[in-house]
């Protein structure tokens, strides 16, 4: 059995104190993530009562410069207002106990400027309208996370807590990007942790090494070990990795999930769940040795998409949702286990700068064979690697 380290055992107290705080909440009392968690409530001091919850998670938000100009033209008080464009989801994101997003970019000044693509500066607006859409948490390492360096990536960070959403995968101090979001739900404590492959060879920020969270197998599996060990439940990994525009998982995402699925501690596993992103496309979802891996969920906001030719690729506006249904243990000491494994084929309406869900959107017109082809195409892309027969199943 490996012997922690002195730093391994002082980062597994610092995670159980911050767990114990999501728990009972810093200030005003204890908050339950979800309204079933109320109605469930224990008596003071009782453990929580355990039950199955859902967990949803989305793809990148990138928004472009058409996407921002949307959002000014959404807005009644001349600002910019994205809560229109992620409307059309805000039901399947609301209902969950928990929902994860990843933001790509980061944020400018709240006078602006903002920019697209290939530097991107975004409207700090974006952080209300994913908290009023019902996110949770937000996965915050990807290739643009210093864009605008380390007053970008504080300035993201401040509007995430001024929203009241939780952030993982960067930090504008160590303590802060040491810790793991974390959220509880069902009764179980779930720690978020999200790291990125790389930062467009943007340096990190002079004296601040851990300003952005890189893939590395040692680290993600030792940081999510320590989680554990600080008392999480579950465990989820959000990883910013693979090709851009290709379907089938790299062979980094291939050996890397492969590694971090097969990682345990005392016969159980160190990670509950990965969810990928970056490819801007949807891929596939797999069971790696027993645990889900979503190798990539495609843009949840984004502007026309082209691809690595310079050709417009609808596929680039194509994205799943991930929904996943957790179950209480067995017994003592086991894990949370997913009982059930669900995707909702999911668009991008440019022309409208609106989100939409598919299968919503052809109950409302099921004549459209637009819909029924582009869910369709998301459908064989999510389900390439045979994970139907592991229980995936489409659903709204």
């Amino acid at each position: 059995m490996h012997k922690p380290t002195p730093r391994a055992r002082h980062r597994a107290a610092a995670v159980a104190a911050l767990l114990l705080a999501a728990t009972t909440g810093c200030s005003g009392g204890p908050r339950p993530a979800h309204p079933h968690d109320a109605q469930h409530s224990p008596a003071s001091g009782a453990a929580p009562a355990q039950r199955p919850f859902t967990l949803v998670a989305t793809g990148d938000v990138l928004p472009h410069d058409s996407t921002i100009q949307r959002a000014k033209s959404d807005a009644e008080d001349g600002s910019y207002d994205f809560r229109p464009m992620l409307a059309g989801v805000k039901p399947i994101i609301s209902r969950a106990d928990l929902a994860i997003c990843h933001m790509e970019t980061v944020y400018g000044p709240d006078e602006g400027p903002f920019t697209g693509y290939p530097a991107f500066t975004s409207p700090p607006q974006v952080a209300a309208a994913l908290k009023d859409t019902g996110y949770d948490s937000c996965s915050t390492a990807s290739n643009h996370t210093l864009d605008d360096g380390a007053d970008g990536l504080a300035r993201t960070l401040k509007a995430f807590d001024k929203a009241g959403l939780k952030h993982t995968g960067s930090g504008r101090t160590a303590d802060e990007s040491a810790r793991p979001a974390l959220m509880t739900a069902g009764g179980a404590k779930v720690a978020q942790l999200a790291y990125t492959y790389d930062t467009n060879g943007y340096p990190m920020p002079d004296g601040q090494p851990w300003a952005v969270h890189l893939i590395d197998q040692k680290k993600i599996i030792a940081d999510a070990r320590a989680a554990r060990a600080g008392g999480a439940d579950v465990v989820v990994v959000s990883l910013h990795w693979g090709t851009e525009w290709q379907t089938e998982p790299d062979e980094q995402q291939l050996s890397l999930g492969k590694a971090l699925t097969a990682s345990k501690t005392g016969g159980r596993p160190d990670i509950d769940l990965i969810l990928g992103t970056h490819a801007h496309i949807p891929q596939p979802y797999e069971k790696v040795n027993g645990t889900w891996i979503v190798y990539g969920e495609g843009d949840q906001i984004a502007g026309e998409m082209f691809n690595e030719t310079g050709a417009r690729d609808e596929r680039g506006n194509m994205s799943s949702i991930a929904r996943f249904t957790f179950t209480p243990p067995a017994r003592p000491g086991a894990r949370w286990e997913v009982g059930k494994a669900e995707f909702v084929p999911q668009w991008i309406d440019v022309e409208r700068g609106r989100v939409m869900s598919l299968p919503d959107a052809l109950a409302k017109s099921p004549g459209s064979e637009a819909y029924t082809a582009t869910q369709q195409q998301i459908s064989e892309a999510v389900l390439s690697r045979g994970a139907a027969k592991d229980g995936l199943k489409m659903s709204r």
